[in-house]
Formats: structure tokens, sequence, C-alpha cells
């Protein structure tokens, strides 16, 4: 099964895909201008790579889970996407990503280019990929 995993945020969405089962990629980030284009970004970008499953992280534990669950799924509500949807708890992948990106640390280019959105979701996706095999 081809999969593909989101990291949503409010300016950038992380995306990464698996086409074996087990190694994941990161891609370039979706940035996003309002929910209604990043949608449909996103469903083009599900629909060029033939994705068959989709994982999204949410953020589990927290003062904000259950408002950033809400808004997530209600993200994934606008998507015209017809395959399988995983949901995946992202709790520390972002500071992972720094942690794997040392020099973005000192350069806040990357932040805002996607490329830690994306190694974000690439960690959501790999987790998933653990829990499953």
């Amino acid at each position: 099964m081809k999969l593909a995993s989101l990291d949503l945020g409010l300016k950038r969405i992380g995306v990464a895909i698996c086409v074996d089962g087990k190694v994941s990629c990161p891609l370039t980030a979706i940035i996003r201008k309002n929910r209604n284009q990043a949608s449909r970004d996103v469903d083009k970008f599900l629909e060029e790579w033939g994705i068959e499953g989709l994982v999204v992280g949410v953020p589990k534990g927290g003062s904000s889970e259950e408002e950033m669950g809400r808004r997530i799924k209600h993200f994934i509500s606008l998507l015209t996407f017809k395959g399988e949807i995983f949901y995946q708890d992202e709790y520390g992948t972002s500071y992972e990503a720094v942690e794997l990106m040392v020099e973005s640390q000192n350069n806040k280019k990357n932040r805002k280019d996607g490329k830690l959105d994306s190694i974000s979701a690439k960690l959501i996706l790999d987790r998933w990929l653990e829990f499953r095999n």
C-alpha cells in the first residue's frame, strides 16, 4: 500500500511518503494560505502519488489535544481522498526533527521552508509503520 503522512500546521503542512511499506521519505511541504487551498493541494499531492493510505499526525495529551484534534479532523473532512485514513500520535516529532537538522537551530529559514514540517511527517509515518509491523 502506498502511504503518505501529514503533519498539519497553520502555515505549512509537512508531507512524507512510503511506497514500499518500509522506508519513508520527506517531501516538499505544502504552504498553507487558507484551508480550501491547502486541502486542494493535499488532494492533488495524494492523487499524483497514487496514495492509498493516509497517516495524519494528531497531538495526544496536553491542554490543546481536543481542540487540535477537532481542527485536524475538520481539515481531513475537506479532502476528497477515498483511501484509508489513520491517526498517529505526533508527540515530540517537531523536537526530533530539530535534532535531526541541527543547523536549523541557527537558521530560521529552515523553519519557514517546511523542511522541519516534512521531517516531522516522516517521523509520524515511521512511528505508524513501526507500530504496524
